[in-house]
């Protein structure tokens, strides 16, 4: 054997030479059966497998913007639902206002309709009065008899 380093070309030319002289014995085969063989494709054929690429990837893309836009309607969905429950929380928070503005406009009506009568005025004048030593005066108690309490009794 040769210890030298071989070109490619020199390794390619020995391999054909010892092909040559030792060519492969046209024996029956150890496996036998019917395998498949590529054969060469056809115009049909490839047009049909252009077709079926494309309309793959037409599928693809589909999907892909379909989990984009549903992603998007998701997101704005989610807005909407905090929108509504701000909306009710501050509608609840109006009511209560309103309540509470209705009950101050009762009150100022109120203030002013005593304030256009002018029922409630300032004393021009004080006048004191000195008590009178009268001795406690004994109240009378009406007496009241069985028959006056019952008359509704009667069923009538």
């Amino acid at each position: 054997m040769y210890t030298a380093r071989l070109t490619i070309e020199e390794q390619e030319l020995r391999y054909k030479q010892n092909f040559v002289s030792s060519p492969i014995k046209d024996e029956s085969s150890v496996v036998e059966g019917s395998f498949y063989q590529e054969k060469p494709m056809t115009v049909r054929e490839m047009v049909t497998r252009k077709i079926n690429k494309s309309l793959c990837f037409c599928l693809v893309l589909t999907i892909a913007v379909t989990f984009i836009s549903y992603y998007i309607a998701m997101n704005y969905e989610a807005k909407l639902n905090s929108l509504d429950n701000e909306i009710v929380r501050l509608n609840a928070e109006n009511q209560d206002l309103q309540t509470e503005l209705d009950r101050y406009k009762s009150f100022n009506n109120v203030d002013s309709k005593v304030g256009e009568f002018n029922l409630l005025q300032k004393a021009e004048k004080v006048i004191e009065v000195t008590a009178l030593d009268a001795g406690v005066k004994e109240s009378v108690v009406p007496v009241k008899t069985a028959s006056a309490n019952f008359n509704w009794a009667i069923g009538y």
